[in-house]
């Protein structure tokens, strides 16, 4: 295994204690600037989630009303009894042409929320996967600390905000930072933070994700809005 990934995996709980579980639910309370932008403000401020560990599936729970159903290439709103409301095939492409203020839909916010829900759960187990390439390049030194950095390339099955993303992981071997450009809102580049890890059934997570639009010179741009805030909550194995 490369040494990234042992380092990762075990720090955050171990393949083993992972592969006992097929299912993770959580709630998230969301914020930042981009819902707002993307008209979307207050859509999924207050929300459940449930991950397929196994599968590229999720679902986005806000009410007991309706709920999204994504894979990539499906999403879907559906009601509690599983009537399609909407449903989209090949969602990837309705956004061609999208810049940082091109509005979504409500089938483009659940396809953007259900990938990303994904990868960020999945982290970094997913990299066990076949077709993932990772190389080890220069370090970073942020809050007086050296993370090692690594550059990671995602298959094309599965999708994430950015076939290239580079991973940061501090001296407890916890991933700090993930940076990538957003291709479904016009490549806008975000510096990603993890923070708050708990451990929860034998496996730690982040509890605490901010996104900062990223400068020229790698650092965030912490004088612009936070663009996203995640907070994860009530989190559950199965």
């Amino acid at each position: 295994m490369n040494n990234f990934l042992s380092l990762a995996i075990n720090a955050q709980g171990g393949l083993d204690q992972w592969r006992k579980f097929s299912t993770v639910s959580a709630h998230l309370k969301v914020g930042g600037v981009l819902w707002g932008v993307k008209g979307q403000g207050g859509t999924i401020e207050n929300v459940d989630v449930k991950v397929n560990l196994l599968e590229q599936k999720v679902s986005h729970i806000p009410n007991d009303q309706w709920h999204t159903n994504y894979t990539p290439d499906r999403i879907a709103i559906e009601t509690s009894s599983g009537d399609v409301v909407e449903e989209m095939y090949n969602p990837r492409l309705s956004y061609l042409g999208h810049t940082w203020a091109t509005p979504w839909s409500n089938l483009q916010l659940a396809y953007f929320s259900g990938y990303a829900m994904w990868n960020y759960f999945n982290t970094p187990y997913q990299f066990t996967r076949p077709g993932f390439e990772i190389r080890e390049i220069e370090p970073w030194h942020e809050n007086d600390e050296i993370w090692r950095r690594f550059k990671v390339r995602w298959p094309k099955d599965i999708h994430t905000h950015s076939q290239y993303q580079i991973l940061y992981i501090n001296p407890s071997h916890l991933i700090s930072r993930l940076d990538y450009d957003v291709e479904v809102s016009g490549n806008v580049s975000c510096a990603h933070y993890l923070s708050g890890y708990e451990e929860v059934s034998g496996i730690k997570l982040a509890t605490k994700r901010v996104v900062f639009l990223k400068n020229k010179d790698n650092t965030p741009d912490a004088d612009s809005p936070i663009v996203v805030s995640i907070d994860l909550m009530d989190i559950e194995f199965n």
